[in-house]
């Protein structure tokens, strides 16, 4: 029989203590691949065919030697490219980094 004075904290029995059930550890969530190049190109046409017909039309391509998407705004009556993101230049910036850094790289090994 457990009788406790009145204004004391109860305590349990031993075996009536509830102990703390460890879970187990979750394996981290699996990161999504990554879409092919053929998936990417479908993708990129399926959107430019898609979006409506106005004076100015939205393109995106992928640029192939930095492999950066490319969004262009360019003006339907003259085929003139409005906007670029990124812009021309800062692909050529882009590119030129990537061919001084294997300059450094070769020219250490």
């Amino acid at each position: 029989m457990n009788i406790h004075p009145v204004g004391s904290p109860v305590t349990l029995k031993t075996e009536e203590r509830v102990l703390p059930v460890a879970e187990a550890p979750q394996p981290p969530p699996a990161e999504p691949a990554a879409p092919s190049r053929a998936q990417v190109a479908a993708a990129v046409k399926h959107i430019n065919q898609s979006l409506p017909a106005s004076s100015n039309t939205l393109e995106f391509a992928i640029d192939e030697d930095s492999k950066q998407t490319v969004v262009k705004i360019v003006d339907q009556n003259t085929k003139e490219v409005v906007r670029q993101i990124p812009s021309a230049e800062a692909l050529e910036i882009a590119k030129s980094l990537d061919k001084m850094m294997g300059l450094l790289i070769s020219q250490k090994a």
